[in-house]
């Protein structure tokens, strides 16, 4: 038969992957948003809502839950770029903006865990020091300081990622959302995955001191007061202390292919580097979904692990709680935020 027009033009995958791996991620990524939204959302409202949760610990953690929600918001585009990465041609500001958004989210969240644990270091180690240092109104400040970096440092990914085409071919067959030539000639592309490895592997590796040091102390703390001089609040310290080195273990296990598969990607675009390049595409499919279930995990451990997290979320939806809990909780309120090692734990 005679060649129309749309059958000149060469013809160009949509999507890098076999359908049904691409289906079985995206059903993993649907329940992820699912779970991730309600449960961040549930995390916000929980905080927002009751005064006895509005603690310097549980500001941060809202703070984690906003930056979970925002990257979810980001998921459809990126479910969309997995199936069809060309064409894009849904313009440049959306292919930079949503990116932008999930990578300041990404800072904020790592920065946040960092200042958390800060936090629970002076408040077991330095008790007396922590009650006059950690109060709500300093930790606002220090939360608006973190999203400020993040967002900052996050801004050159409007140079660094854009819609770019192959060159003698139909734009909009070919447009891709990604990396710019510019970036890659440039070193910026190396210069900001770098970047985004210190931002990952200097704050873990800090979070493995600061947690060391509070282990130790608690450890010190235990041999010395055993049995029923134990105070609540050590007890209190114990428990979220244990919460959150979960949250930073499950955080470092969900993001730490992430990294290797951005430096992989980085590899992948010198001449010559095929098979990194293919690496790389597998390696980044795997960190797709991890990078997805951080932002779905927190919630569930603070409900697998902290009863007052699951009363609060109870009292939110009017369920009745054991009148010894709701006194118990009652009178935390009226407590220094320094002795509460937590509300949500």
């Amino acid at each position: 038969r005679r060649q129309g027009p749309s059958d000149a033009r060469p013809q160009h995958p949509a999507h890098l992957f076999p359908a049904p791996l691409l289906a079985g991620i995206t059903v993993a990524c649907v329940l992820l948003f699912v779970v991730g939204v309600v449960g961040n959302l549930l995390t916000v409202l929980v905080v927002s809502r009751f005064r006895d949760m509005r603690t310097t610990t549980n500001l941060y953690l809202s703070s984690m839950a906003c930056s979970d929600l925002l990257i979810f918001l980001c998921m459809p585009l990126d479910l969309f770029r997995l199936w069809q990465y060309r064409p894009w041609n849904l313009g440049a500001a959306l292919c930079k903006l949503f990116q932008f958004v999930s990578e300041s989210c990404t800072y904020s969240t790592i920065l946040s865990i960092t200042a958390l644990s800060v936090e629970r270091y002076f408040a077991v180690c330095f008790p007396l020091r922590a009650k006059v240092a950690i109060t709500k109104g300093k930790v606002k400040l220090v939360l608006l300081l973190l999203w400020a970096v993040s967002l900052a440092s996050a801004g050159p990914i409007f140079v660094l990622v854009g819609v770019e085409h192959e060159n003698g071919t139909d734009p909009l067959d070919t447009n891709e959302c990604r990396a710019t030539e510019y970036a890659i000639r440039s070193g910026l592309l190396t210069i900001m995955v770098w970047t985004s490895s210190v931002f990952f592997f200097l704050p873990v590796f800090c979070l493995t001191v600061l947690y060391s040091l509070i282990g130790r102390k608690i450890w010190r703390r235990k041999r010395k007061n055993m049995g029923p001089k134990t105070s609540s609040r050590d007890k209190n310290n114990k428990q979220t202390v244990k919460m959150l080195a979960v949250v930073v273990f499950a955080f470092i296990l969900c993001w730490l292919p992430f990294h290797v598969g951005r430096y992989l990607l980085s590899k992948s675009f010198e001449a010559g580097s095929l098979e990194i390049a293919v690496i790389s595409q597998y390696c980044t499919l795997i960190s797709f979904v991890l990078f997805y279930l951080s932002a779905a995990i927190n919630p569930i451990l603070y409900n697998i692990m902290s009863k007052k997290y699951r009363a609060a979320a109870g009292r939110l939806f009017g369920l009745k709680t054991d009148p010894k809990k709701s006194f118990s909780i009652t009178k935390q309120e009226h407590s220094r935020a320094w002795t509460e090692s937590s509300v949500i734990t």
